[in-house]
């Protein structure tokens, strides 16, 4: 799947154009769309404007409906209901080698309870989350090309685990600064970043809940820099990835921070599916560095950082109509220790999560801090139009005196255990009108047990149910 929109984007040849025009004219019969809308070639949004060459434009809505029952989180609702809307309208003119490009990120949740979880995840409304001049720079030596980009963007890099665009959430990481993304002929791939994170806004309960608009902020208070490079067609058909990024923070005078110092060396090992034969997906990564404890005033201590993650996942592709995909998972990363003076809670940068550790939003209480989780999955795919999962995880936390994952339980005294309960969850996905309107649908089930229950500060709600769908038009 494609997160990183107008990097690629290609103007639809011409039977793809009537493919999609024929689209339009279904959806105009069942009442999705004006009847006039119905007339457009190929994207009604660049014939609006007479297609002019060289213009790329599109837009897509998705609208949420998902409920939680069985709260994880100590002080929020114990049940929420939550509706959400993602409104992304992106142009990009390719003037040859300069694109100029912007993307409208509209992000906004309706209905949802006063002591809701929702947060700057959810909430980001009439944001310009993309900004940017970008060059072209074809014919290097070898073959190889590169793309320069400065301005505001969105970003994926490697695995994502780290540095995303996030997909499933409602709200996405973004960057203001630079970078440079560079592939050979061969496959391998360089990318070189320096950027200011853009800070979400607003940030306060009352903000949030009436979806404010308020922009975004970038400072050189808040930097993310470093590189990746990747090998193609390594031990085969795989493919060897080392990174190291370094995040500096510190406090303004608007703003107090945990004064993060992080440097986040690591490497990757990775071979896609393919049928009938076995893929892996080996990670790992140290952080080491300084941090305060808080965020208070009045902490001031710096603490030396010693944190790591691994992620082990190795599947096979099995022949058949459905393609089925077994895999199997362990993932395991550092939690905060006892001792004085360090701290070892693993800090995830601007990763996503979803595709490894199930829904987000209102859910997502596994992420990779203090946890250790071995997992199973199974994927299928019907058909050209549909996708299914089901998987399981078994969940520990590291450090049984450090706050589980991304829930905020914790027993400062260990006596609660490790044992943190069981995670199911299934998703089905589902396009309705190729290249216009898809579903996705989801429910997980948390099984607390152990500290998830016992801690002081668990919430007596018993286990967590959750569901959502989503139905997303795109042009």
């Amino acid at each position: 799947m494609k997160t990183e929109i107008g990097r690629d984007a290609v103007r639809p040849k011409a039977p793809r154009a009537a493919m999609r025009t024929r689209h339009w004219l279904l959806a105009a019969s069942f009442g999705l769309l004006a009847p006039g809308a119905a007339q457009a070639q190929a994207n009604p949004l660049l014939a609006a404007v007479g297609a002019p060459e060289g213009l790329t434009l599109k837009a897509s809505l998705r609208s949420r409906v998902e409920g939680l029952d069985g709260q994880f989180r100590p002080n929020a609702a114990e049940d929420d209901f939550m509706w959400s809307l993602k409104t992304n309208i992106f142009a990009e003119y390719d003037a040859g080698p300069v694109r100029l490009g912007g993307e409208l990120w509209d992000a906004r949740t309706y209905g949802q309870k006063k002591n809701s979880s929702a947060g700057t995840t959810e909430v980001n409304a009439m944001e310009m989350v993309q900004a940017y001049v970008g060059i072209d720079l074809d014919d290097l030596p070898g073959g190889s090309k590169a793309f320069v980009k400065a301005g505001r963007f969105t970003l994926d890099i490697g695995s994502r685990r780290l540095i995303a665009r996030q997909a499933f959430r409602n709200s996405t990481n973004a960057y203001t600064g630079a970078y440079l993304d560079w592939n050979s002929k061969a496959g391998d791939r360089l990318v070189l970043l320096w950027s200011m994170p853009q800070i979400r806004l607003p940030d306060d309960a009352d903000g949030i809940r009436d979806d404010e608009v308020k922009w975004d902020q970038e400072t050189t208070d808040l930097q993310l820099f470093g590189g990746s490079l990747t090998k193609a067609n390594v031990f085969g058909k795989g493919t060897l990835e080392v990174y190291g990024y370094r995040l500096f923070e510190r406090d303004s005078a608007s703003r107090l921070t945990r004064n993060r110092r992080l440097f986040t060396p690591g490497i990757r090992l990775a071979r896609k599916p393919a049928n009938g034969a076995f893929d892996y997906d080996l990670e790992a990564a140290y952080q080491f560095g300084e941090t305060r404890g808080s965020t208070a005033a009045t902490d001031l201590t710096d603490l030396d950082v010693s944190a790591y993650f691994v992620h082990a996942e190795i599947g096979k592709t099995f022949a058949g109509a459905w393609k089925p995909r077994i895999s199997l998972h362990f993932d395991e990363a550092s939690g905060d220790g006892p001792s004085a003076g360090n701290y070892n809670r693993f800090d995830n940068l601007y990763g996503a999560r979803r595709f490894e550790f199930g829904p987000t939003s209102l859910y997502g209480p596994v992420g990779r801090a203090n946890l250790s989780s071995p997992g199973v999955r199974m994927d299928v795919k019907p058909d050209k139009k549909t996708d299914a999962m089901v998987m399981y995880r078994a969940l520990w936390a590291e450090g049984a005196t450090d706050s589980f994952s991304s829930t905020g339980v914790r027993d400062r005294t260990g006596a609660s255990g490790r044992f943190a309960g069981h995670q199911i969850e299934a998703r089905v996905r589902h396009t309705l009108i190729p290249d216009l309107l898809r579903v996705d649908t989801g429910v997980a089930y948390l099984a607390k047990r152990g500290l998830l229950n016992d801690a002081p500060n668990a919430p007596d709600t018993g286990d967590t149910k959750y569901a959502y769908i989503d139905l997303t038009f795109e042009i």
